[in-house]
């Protein structure tokens, strides 16, 4: 990773991260290997840039496998959990929950279906659950669990509704799960990311051209972030040196009026 020393700061760890693929899960599987994790990069169909998520990894050095399938199903977060331990043994130290997505603008509730509604949560809510619920038992003490969640959870947006209540969502069980018992007695510590406007396939999918010409130049920076400048902030919580007395926060990754 240019211009950032490796301190090796997660040496020896096992990272399990969903949504691994492309944008800014790809961002955090590399720039944890960068920093000494083996990484499991969870994507859901997209075989080529999972591919080329676990070559990036590898050339920090570091072994990296690729799961394929739905983070939103219960079958999918059990078997990923298995493949984690028969690759890596010795448990998994670090859980990144980033998967997630939106589906089209809409101005009006009306426009949003109860479909839609359904499966923005099912991205963005439900596979942070499912994963997380299967990962803790083989989460090993002074573990790290990390959500991505949105700069819209705080400031809202009117064309983007389910997606910035299912951010929402996130942040709530974030700061919950964070004190429960079963966390606590491990030592295990939870956070969130919460980016602005990012430069991601998934931006690129959801915007008109039009939207994608001005994206981001609202902010005090007049620009969007690039995943490798959002990944560094899921580092910092993952390593127990950097952060070993904060949990149950959200980590805001994007300059003053920034939304997504």
């Amino acid at each position: 990773m240019a211009n950032v020393q490796s301190t090796g700061k997660l040496a020896g760890k096992v990272a399990l991260v969903t949504g691994a693929s492309s944008g800014i899960g790809r961002a955090v599987a590399v720039a944890m290997a960068y920093e000494g994790a083996r990484v499991v990069a969870c994507y859901l169909d997209e075989h080529d840039d999972a591919k080329e998520t676990v070559r990036l990894c590898a050339k920090e050095g570091q072994q990296a496998i690729a799961l394929c399938g739905d983070a939103c199903s219960v079958d999918f977060a059990e078997d990923a959990i298995r493949k984690t331990l028969e690759a890596f043994g010795g448990g998994i130290d670090i859980l990144v929950n980033n998967v997630g997505g939106q589906e089209a603008l809409t101005e009006s509730i009306k426009d949003i279906s109860c479909e839609q509604f359904e499966r923005t949560f099912a991205k963005n809510v439900y596979s942070a659950f499912h994963m997380t619920k299967y990962a803790l038992p083989h989460m090993n003490q002074n573990g790290s669990i990390i959500m991505t969640s949105s700069s819209v959870a705080d400031t809202g947006r009117g064309d983007m509704l389910d997606y910035a209540a299912s951010k929402g969502a996130i942040n709530a069980f974030t700061v919950s799960l964070a004190q429960s018992p079963d966390v606590l007695a491990k030592g295990i510590r939870v956070n969130a990311v919460a980016p602005g406007c990012v430069q991601t396939p998934l931006v690129q999918h959801t915007y008109s051209q039009e939207k994608l010409a001005s994206f981001g130049k609202d902010n005090v920076l007049g620009r969007c972030a690039k995943p490798e400048e959002i990944a560094p902030s899921f580092v910092f919580l993952a390593s127990q040196c950097d952060s070993s007395y904060i949990t149950g926060q959200v980590l805001h990754a994007h300059p003053h009026t920034c939304a997504t």
